[in-house]
């Protein structure tokens, strides 16, 4: 299946941690910038042809497990590095789903919310590829989402992070991995219809 089997309204692109804290502050990732107009262009393609944008987004607490014992405080519920950066910044009608670890479903109403609007398709878009991106698309797939990953909506701390999340997702997970510009094509034919 490609871009042109999009069904805008089963379809969620689900922004995952593009925040200050991993754009510009504690957990940055430089290689993230890149990839801003690329998802800025998907986002705007799919609130036109009627899809769903999601964020997936840290708030981390003091005692979540991830900060005690894996990484320093980042993304602190409440603060501005845990707010999306401006260029991506959520719009009325956009779902926000605060997570507290690498996974978007664990204790979070993002499956529920899913299910409710019919979701079927998820388009997985903003970093870490080899963390948050890969955790996320695993769970996607064992719960029978389609899972697509733009290979230049995603980004890694180095690019054989990257690569190596990539293959992994494509292979284990089954992720199609077009171009962004192929799905805002898609969402276009979409509305075209």
């Amino acid at each position: 299946m490609g871009a042109q089997a999009l069904v805008a309204n089963e379809t969620a692109v689900v922004v995952i941690d593009m925040l200050n804290d991993f754009i510009a502050g504690s957990l940055k990732c430089e290689r993230a910038r890149a990839i801003i107009p690329n998802i800025k262009a998907l986002i705007e393609a799919a609130r036109k042809a009627g899809a769903h944008v999601v964020y997936s987004t840290d708030a981390h607490s003091p005692d979540d497990h991830e900060i005690r014992v894996a990484w320093h405080a980042h993304a602190m519920a409440g603060t501005d590095g845990a707010q999306v950066i401006d260029e991506l910044a959520p719009q009325p009608g956009d779902h926000v789903s605060p997570k507290t670890s690498y996974s978007a479903f664990y204790q979070t109403n993002l499956d529920e919310f899913l299910g409710q609007k019919g979701i079927k398709t998820l388009i997985l878009t903003g970093v870490l590829t080899n963390c948050c991106i890969q955790y996320i698309a695993g769970e996607a797939f064992v719960r029978g989402y389609r899972v697509i990953v733009p290979k230049n909506c995603v980004e890694a701390l180095t690019e054989k992070e990257h690569t190596h999340a990539l293959e992994y997702i494509k292979f284990w997970f089954k992720a199609e991995m077009p171009d962004s510009a192929e799905l805002v094509r898609g969402f276009g034919k979409k509305e075209e219809a």
